[in-house]
C-alpha cells in the first residue's frame, strides 16, 4: 500500500465545506487519487508514478480546484470535468498572482484529470489557456493559413472512394470487401449506399465547421442539426449547449461552410446511426467525437497532404488556434473574442501577436 504520510489527504478548508458523508467519499476518491498518482502517475503503461515531493506539492492545489468547483456549483462534486477546468484556468488568468502560480495550479488539475482519465475513462484534458512561468500565456501550436487550407481539401479527400457506377463488376467486388470492413458489415449487406456513405458529407462539414468557429472537442460533441442555420450562415449555439455554459452564441460560417453542412444533414437522415441520436456528428462506432478521436481525425487528415507533424502538438486545438490568431490578425480581438465564444477579452488576448510567417513577410520587406 502506498504511504500518504506527510500528504494531506482533506484540508481543513474543506473539512469545513462538507458533511460527514460527503467528506467520507471525498477522502476516498482523494486518496485512490494520490495512490495512483505516486504509484503511476507519470507513465501509468510503465508503473513509474511522481516524486512523492511533486505530489505533495500539488495536491492541495488539487483540493483548490475542488473548492472552487464546489463554490461555482453550489454543491459537493466528486467527478469534476473539463469544463471546470477550463473555467478555473480563466478565472486565473484573470488573478493578479504570478504565472509561476497559475502554472504550478494547472499541472495540479493535469495530474488529477489524468488519474480521472486512466481510472474513470475521462478524455484526455487540452488547456484552452496554457501558462508558462517566463511570461504571459501563449495558445500552443496552430495551423498556417496554408496549413488550413490544406485541411480543407484533405478533408474533401478523406475516405472516398470511385463512383460505384464508374467500376467494372470486378471492381466493385473488391471495393465490396473494403466497404464491408470499413462499416463493419457483411460484404452481402454492402449496396450503393454504402458508396454514397463513403464518400459522404460527415467529415467534410465537421472539419470545415471546425476551421470557421474553432470548435471545441466538447462543442463538436454537443452539436445539433438544430444548431445549423444554413440561410443565414451561422452556427445558433443556445447558452444550455454552449461549452462555457453562460450564452447563446451567433458564430459566423463560411458560405461554402454553410453548404457542406447542409449537404450532410440532408445525408444524415438517411443513416439508421442517426435515427435515435440528435448529435450532428457520430463515429462509425455510434459513439460522440471526443478529444482523442478527433486528434486521431486530424493526424490522418496531415497525412494525407505535406504538413509536417514532427515536434509538434496538433491536437483539434491547433484549429481552434489558428482561427483565434486570425481572426485577430484580419478584424481584430473583438471579432476573434465573438468568434471564439469567449466570455473575457482576457483570454482572446493571448491571440493578439503576429503569426511567423507574417513577421518572416516583414523581414523580407525590411531588406
Amino acid at each position: 500500500m502506498t504511504d500518504l504520510d506527510g500528504i494531506t489527504v482533506v484540508t481543513e478548508p474543506s473539512e469545513e465545506l462538507l458533511n460527514e458523508r460527503q467528506l467520507s467519499d471525498y477522502r476516498s476518491q482523494r486518496e485512490d487519487c494520490l495512490k495512483w498518482l505516486l504509484t503511476f502517475g507519470k507513465n501509468p503503461d510503465k508503473v513509474n508514478g511522481y516524486a512523492f515531493e511533486t505530489v505533495r506539492a500539488r495536491a492541495y492545489r488539487m483540493d483548490m480546484f475542488y473548492r472552487w468547483v464546489w463554490e461555482q456549483e453550489g454543491r459537493y462534486v466528486a467527478d469534476v470535468t473539463h469544463e471546470h477546468a477550463d473555467g478555473w484556468m480563466q478565472e486565473l488568468a484573470y488573478e493578479e498572482k504570478s504565472n509561476a502560480h497559475k502554472d504550478n495550479c494547472q499541472k495540479a488539475v493535469q495530474m488529477l484529470l489524468k488519474w480521472r482519465h486512466h481510472k474513470h475513462g475521462l478524455d484526455e484534458w487540452e488547456p484552452d489557456i496554457r501558462f508558462n512561468s517566463g511570461g504571459s500565456s501563449q495558445p500552443r501550436d496552430f495551423l498556417t493559413r496554408e496549413e488550413r487550407s490544406k485541411i480543407r481539401e484533405a478533408a474533401l479527400e478523406y475516405g472516398s472512394i470511385p463512383s460505384y457506377n464508374s467500376l467494372t463488376p470486378e471492381e466493385r467486388e473488391r471495393w465490396r470487401i473494403y466497404l464491408a470492413q470499413r462499416f463493419e458489415k457483411p460484404k452481402s449487406e454492402v449496396t450503393p449506399d454504402d458508396w454514397d456513405r463513403a464518400n459522404g458529407w460527415k467529415i467534410p462539414s465537421l472539419v470545415f465547421a471546425s476551421l470557421d468557429a474553432g470548435l471545441r472537442p466538447i462543442e463538436v460533441a454537443r452539436a445539433t442539426p438544430s444548431w445549423v442555420d444554413v440561410d443565414n450562415n451561422v452556427l445558433r449555439i443556445p447558452k444550455e449547449e454552449s461549452s462555457k455554459n453562460r450564452d447563446n452564441w451567433i458564430v459566423s460560417l463560411q458560405a461554402r461552410t454553410a453548404d457542406v453542412l447542409d449537404k450532410w444533414i440532408e445525408q444524415r437522415d438517411t443513416i439508421p446511426l442517426y435515427d435515435n441520436s440528435d448529435a450532428l456528428w457520430l463515429t462509425r462506432q455510434g459513439n460522440e467525437y471526443r478529444s482523442r478521436a478527433l486528434k486521431h481525425l486530424l493526424t490522418r487528415l496531415c497525412n494525407l497532404t505535406d504538413i509536417d507533424t514532427e515536434d509538434r502538438d496538433l491536437s483539434w486545438y491547433a484549429i481552434r488556434h489558428s482561427v483565434g490568431t486570425y481572426m485577430t490578425r484580419e478584424e481584430g480581438l473583438a471579432a476573434a473574442q465573438a468568434q471564439l465564444r469567449h466570455s473575457s477579452p482576457q483570454t482572446t488576448m493571448k491571440y493578439d501577436q503576429v503569426p511567423a510567417e507574417d513577421r518572416r513577410d516583414a523581414l523580407d520587406r525590411m531588406g
